[in-house]
């Protein structure tokens, strides 16, 4: 089953890319953002996606988390010398999970820390541990299963972190019903949404820096992705798509887009945690084998394979 599970999590793990995975892993990023709650409570092993991560990408996120720790007054803020990849790093607390707005609107948490809300979902991150040597192996998508051996042998080979400005959160208690959610009090009595953090021009730049990064990376995998879908199209007999009228409809396209990581529902990435799309199309990402041919995959003449995959295309598109 390669430790892949559904709702059965032992010991879950999350592949993210870099360098997202290393920040986290490192105690410097404490919020997860996702668009799906976490489906997990407890320890939480963190894999490096195969995907090597850009140089701009690297310096444009460790800017955003040297601004968003200037704002409680840590000026050194020291981060990982390298970025491995297929690597498993290390692994988080996972203690809780709200929405944007609580934990914006969260006053007793660190503003730092609420900076970090930049998605519909949060996951609260606590106690990081890293890999003394991490080492590799393949992850897969969503939150999934580390097999035995590699757990055994894992868990054996971590040593604690301490971050920048470690945080605990306050969660309320599940077990109370007149125990509020962050922020909400705050909500309730405002009757608007939260104040947002004041935000000072250089830590402005920083976020406008970290969602360019963002965009630009998820732009080229989803490009990657459906140049591969593309591929194994191509490679069907085209007899098996005679009489389909509506391809996205189609089993064998179906099939197809699935393996190659492509879905009708698209998630939606917030701009500064583009790591989901490591854990949500497929399996690891096929690195940069598909780049040099992407510019001749856009000139070529129109074939029939070519229409089934533009009309499959065009129907993953709709709403």
């Amino acid at each position: 089953m390669n430790g892949r599970a559904r709702d059965n999590y032992r010991n879950p793990c999350l592949t993210m890319h870099q360098p997202w995975a290393s920040l986290l892993v490192y105690g410097i990023k404490r919020v997860e953002g996702r668009s799906w709650p976490a489906p997990i409570r407890g320890r939480l092993w963190i894999h490096a996606a195969s995907k090597v991560p850009d140089p701009s990408t690297i310096k444009a996120m460790e800017d955003f988390y040297r601004e968003i720790y200037a704002v409680n007054g840590i000026t050194d803020v020291k981060f990982p010398e390298h970025y491995p990849v297929s690597r498993l790093l290390g692994c988080v607390e996972v203690v809780g999970c709200v929405k944007r707005e609580e934990l914006v609107g969260w006053t007793d948490l660190p503003e730092g820390v609420r900076l970090e809300g930049q998605t519909e979902f949060c996951w609260l991150c606590e106690n990081p541990q890293k890999m003394l040597v991490p080492f590799e192996m393949r992850g897969f998508q969503g939150v999934y299963n580390l097999e035995r051996k590699i757990y055994e042998s894992a868990v054996r080979g971590l040593c604690p972190v301490q971050g920048p400005l470690p945080v605990k959160f306050q969660l309320p208690n599940p077990f109370d019903k007149f125990s509020l959610k962050p922020g909400s009090l705050k909500l309730q009595l405002a009757g608007s949404a939260p104040t947002e953090v004041e935000k000072p021009a250089s830590l402005h730049a920083a976020i406008a820096g970290a969602r360019a990064a963002a965009t630009q990376f998820s732009k080229k995998e989803e490009m990657k992705t459906t140049l591969k879908y593309h591929n194994m199209l191509q490679e069907r007999d085209p007899s098996e798509f005679v009489g389909t009228s509506q391809p996205e409809d189609n089993d064998i396209v179906n099939k197809i887009k699935n393996q190659a990581g492509l879905s009708d529902k698209r998630s939606n990435v917030g701009p500064l945690d583009t790591e989901e799309l490591g854990s949500n199309q497929g399996h690891e990402a096929d690195g940069d084998k598909y780049e040099p041919v992407l510019d001749k995959y856009m000139k070529q003449p129109t074939t029939a394979t070519h229409k089934i995959f533009s009309a499959a295309m065009k129907g993953l598109r709709q709403p």
